[in-house]
């Protein structure tokens, strides 16, 4: 997310810090360490990745209805294809019991900032983290080059693997356009961003892109959807054809209060675009608790 629409989350699972040793998330020969504030240098972990799976893993459609809830008390009475959710503040057994119901569930986890109330943020070096994210209390940027961050996230994509999920939501994937207070470019971001599409994809589960709106034609092809805040508000909403010119879904949410209002007819001529670009998009409560859910579909 932008830092200005960074989702709040809150208590983790205690899953995480047991999940790099349990799960091999990580190589435990190698030192975790950062790298070098060198831009021309970007760490690519190989030894944590699993063995690559064929292109088995399910990928949803164009057509596919969601909902996200990433706080509150997870309303899953929608009728919906697919639920995004938080990794670690959902259950095995309610992520079984949305699968047993038909649908799909994608897990959300920030792929990149520390969260000071995640159960792994201890294993976050001092080098590994940046200045704050504006707004929100806890979180600072990551160093995506680190070697020891792509260990953390890699053992987070294995809890995902274990917990049943069928694909992951990473957010905060567009460091190097913020104040992020790290030496991170755009093609440091590239190497982060096809590094977790490979991840994840090695263990079975579909990926998205998280906002990221200027490397979307450059992403596309390794991610098998988007999620996009706020498209619409800031007229950013044309560049994700590169998705959907490829059968790949685009995930929209929207939280300003004329879309809410339908001010001026603000919501019903969003949700004429959304349709003519083929996005799917919901107006929503910035905290994602379920207080406000109005659908375009």
């Amino acid at each position: 997310m932008t830092t200005m629409t960074a989702t709040m989350r809150w208590a983790a699972a205690g899953l995480v810090v047991g999940m790099l040793v349990a799960c091999g998330g990580g190589d435990s020969s190698a030192p975790a360490t950062t790298t070098t504030s060198d831009t021309s240098e970007v760490s690519r972990p190989e030894a944590l990745s699993p063995a690559p799976l064929a292109d088995t893993w399910w990928k949803p459609a164009l057509t596919d209805t969601w909902q996200i809830q990433l706080t509150g008390t997870l309303n899953t009475s929608y009728n919906v294809n697919i639920y995004d959710i938080d990794l670690f503040d959902t259950s095995t057994t309610k992520i079984a019991s949305i699968k047993a119901q038909g649908r799909r569930v994608i897990c959300y986890f920030s792929a990149g900032s520390s969260e000071d109330w995640r159960d792994d943020f201890d294993l976050f070096t001092e080098a590994d983290m940046g200045e704050p994210l504006d707004g929100w209390e806890g979180e600072r940027w990551l160093d995506t080059r680190s070697t020891n961050v792509r260990s953390i996230m890699a053992a987070r994509l294995d809890l995902a693997k274990s917990k049943g999920c069928d694909a992951v939501d990473p957010d905060n994937v567009d460091g190097y356009t913020n104040d992020t207070g790290l030496p991170l470019t755009a093609a440091t971001q590239l190497d982060y961003n096809r590094w977790l599409a490979t991840q994840a994809h090695a263990r079975g589960l579909a990926v998205g892109l998280k906002n990221d709106i200027d490397q979307l034609s450059q992403l596309a092809a390794s991610h098998d959807f988007a999620v996009n805040e706020q498209c619409h508000q800031y007229n950013e909403c044309d560049g994700y054809t590169a998705f959907t010119s490829l059968g790949k879904p685009v995930f929209n949410i929207e939280y300003a209060s004329k879309y809410v209002n339908n001010t001026n007819d603000a919501r019903t001529k969003m949700c004429a675009k959304s349709a003519t670009l083929k996005l799917s998009s919901l107006v929503l409560a910035l905290a994602l608790n379920d207080s406000r859910r109005i659908t375009c579909n």
